[in-house]
């Protein structure tokens, strides 16, 4: 069973040229642009074999002549599957006994009752499972008097340059573009230093520690310049969710802004990334630009969206000037004038726009998104959260249910780690309450519980985890909420469905793998209800990976039944919604559902049923908006950007792609 199919989804295809050319001239060319040493890989794996065979002919050469490795380690998330394909080698005879490892950061202060530390998370996922030699590790000191901290750095400077200076330094790369924690405002001549911690970079941390305790507020951080005497650097980022920070560090000026932009001046630095995480790049995303393309319909697409965007002008009235003085002179001998090229886009564009996702009955679908017939449709909206749904497709919900579709809402996890202590407070009040009043305090369960679960609260430290009962209290809370929701959204209570996937109840941040036992769950309600439509996320960036496994989960359960060549799969579509992270670029946008002022207020009132959802959700992630801003932010922005390209004019407009099972 393949649990790890959303890591397959391909939008775009890029060709493999644009990303391994197949000799100096076409990198040269294709590269113009990037003044860091890019390597693109298809996957993550690729990626992670790629840079731990040059630390394991490092370690090789260094032990052939004597001499001892120095390895540099960052503790980003994004390292962990390079050091867990590191303990794999070691395993199969790879020797660490000659290594010596400096830890790039420490967070400070630590106190005696600091559950979390960088060197305890480089132990836990690295060093703790190869053969190295004690002595060997090195670090940053985060207990350290503060007016003692000055005097440490130096001392670590000093002995990274007596251990012979770094070999290979090997670093993520944040979200604001911190390496190490050099946040910005870090200059190039930084060296070891104490520096305070970003909220940004803090929230970033915060998935690291797998608990909810609060991340310091400071660090004691190699330097910039301390990093760029290291031999050779690995800068890695992996997923969409990078995208834009790599590409502001690989392709735009050196600035303190971007701290990893500093890399661009090291003679050995290498940026190791996947192709999700290269997909702002101008080879990956505008090619046309720096080489000769092979135009596929998605990337004619692309590029008159760019064009009208760059130009400001909309699709009908571009011009074989226009065309021409923008690099895209291979379209007009492909079309032959800028008016066939751009009808043809506008029509393609045109076709997605549907007031009928669920198809419309008795009409020429030859052109629609969806097919008319079967109608009525047994539609699942698979939710990763309690109120992801209405977030990102609540309009659409609400369409289908009036065109009278037969639609269940799945709500695959409980969310029950999103919601704050206030909120068991305030129900708990409410039930000891009703007790009290109505029941003249006779409910001993509730008299007892209640004095528990407030005793537990009151004691409950920054950082411990939830006891049982109060988790269960809190998935009670977000159930309650998501059907008030679909009662608004009139969806029968039957149709509303509670999956609870095991993965999710770790009680931490941190959760499970996603295993067989989830994804039975799914196909179970898949062949309850025999779907003719299946909406799943698509917005795989969630800070802490639930949507991305969610998706997995659905997307191997409904594998697993077209092996078994189930007969209601045959005539059923998947869906792939976006919108409480990020929205679909309108290159791949395959079906796109308008909304009135009238039914975008009907979707932000569902959202807002999720009262734990609005200022006090722990898990906002770094935009400051609350998620109903976020989504009628994003459909209005999509709705402008069809309208910009002389399109029809909407209030709002949903966004989906089709997923098709291989």
């Amino acid at each position: 069973m393949n649990l790890n199919l959303s890591s397959q989804i391909v939008l775009n295809k890029v060709p493999t040229e644009l990303f391994r050319p197949r000799n100096a001239v076409e990198r040269s060319e294709l590269t113009r642009q990037e003044k860091i040493d890019t390597e693109i890989f298809p996957s993550m794996e690729e990626g992670v074999r790629s840079i731990a065979d040059v630390i394991e002919q490092t370690i090789k050469e260094k032990t052939r002549q004597g001499q001892q490795c120095i390895i540099g380690l960052g503790t980003g998330l994004s390292l962990t599957p390079v050091f867990k394909e590191l303990i794999r080698r070691n395993r199969k005879g790879l020797s660490f006994e000659e290594v010596v490892v400096f830890n790039a950061y420490e967070y400070f202060p630590l106190t005696p009752t600091t559950k979390n530390s960088a060197i305890q998370q480089l132990r836990d996922r690295f060093l703790n499972h190869i053969d190295i030699k004690e002595e060997n590790i090195h670090t940053l000191d985060g207990s350290i008097a503060q007016e003692k901290v000055w005097e440490h750095c130096r001392d670590y400077e000093q002995l990274i340059n007596t251990s012979g200076g770094i070999d290979i330094m090997l670093l993520s790369i944040g979200r604001m573009g911190n390496i190490a924690t050099n946040e910005p405002g870090s200059v190039l001549s930084s060296t070891s230093r104490i520096i305070l911690i970003d909220n940004t970079t803090r929230e970033e941390m915060t998935l690291s520690f797998g608990n909810n305790e609060k991340v310091p507020p400071c660090s004691i951080t190699m330097g910039i310049s301390t990093i760029l005497k290291a031999q050779k650097v690995f800068m890695v980022g992996w997923g969409e969710e990078k995208a834009e920070i790599i590409r502001k560090t690989v392709e735009e000026k050196m600035t303190d802004a971007i701290p990893a932009s500093f890399l661009q001046v090291h003679q050995d630095a290498h940026a190791v990334i996947d192709l999700s995480a290269a997909s702002r790049l101008t080879r990956i995303i505008h090619p046309w630009l720096v080489t000769s393309c092979n135009w596929t319909d998605k990337l004619v697409r692309s590029a008159l969206v760019w064009l009208c965007q760059t130009i400001h002008k909309p699709l009908l009235k571009l011009t074989n000037k226009d065309y021409n003085e923008n690099g895209l002179s291979e379209l007009l001998a492909l079309y032959g004038s800028a008016y066939n090229a751009n009808i043809k886009v506008f029509n393609d564009l045109q076709h997605t726009i549907t007031g009928w996702p669920g198809g419309k009955p008795d009409a020429d679908d030859t052109y629609r998104p969806e097919r008319a017939a079967p109608y009525p449709k047994r539609v699942i909206v698979f939710s990763p959260h309690p109120d992801d749904d209405v977030i990102s497709m609540g309009g659409t919900i609400r369409r289908l249910v009036q065109q009278g579709h037969d639609v269940h809402i799945a709500y695959e996890t409980s969310g029950n780690i999103a919601v704050g202590d206030e909120e068991v407070t305030r129900f708990m009040h409410f039930i000891n309450g009703f007790n009290q009043l109505f029941g003249n305090n006779a409910d001993e369960v509730i008299r007892n519980k209640y004095q528990e679960i407030k005793q537990f609260l009151r004691q409950k430290k920054e950082g411990d985890f939830d006891s049982r009962d109060v988790l269960i209290l809190k998935g009670l809370i977000r159930r309650g909420e998501a059907r008030t929701a679909c009662t608004f959204n009139h969806i029968p209570a039957d149709h509303v469905h509670f999956l609870d996937l095991p993965f999710y109840e770790s009680g931490k941040i941190e959760k499970l793998p996603m295993s067989e036992e989830d994804v039975c769950i799914v196909q179970n309600l898949l062949n309850e209800v025999r779907p003719h439509q299946v909406y799943v996320a698509g917005d795989l960036a969630d800070p802490h990976g639930t949507h991305r496994k969610c998706t997995d989960a659905v997307l191997a359960a409904l594998q697993e039944e077209k092996q078994k060549n189930t007969e209601w799969l045959h005539d059923c579509r998947i869906w792939m919604y976006r919108g409480a992270w990020a929205e679909w670029e309108i290159e791949n946008i395959e079906m796109c559902v308008p909304m009135s002022p009238e039914e975008l207020r009907a979707k932000r009132n569902a959202i807002l049923k999720h009262a734990s959802q609005m200022e006090s959700a722990p898990f906002l992630g770094n935009d400051e908006r609350l998620f109903w801003q976020r989504a009628e932010d994003r459909n209005r922005s999509t709705a402008k950007l069809y309208d910009d390209l002389g399109l029809a004019c909407y209030e709002a407009m949903e966004a989906f792609v089709e997923y098709k099972l291989s």
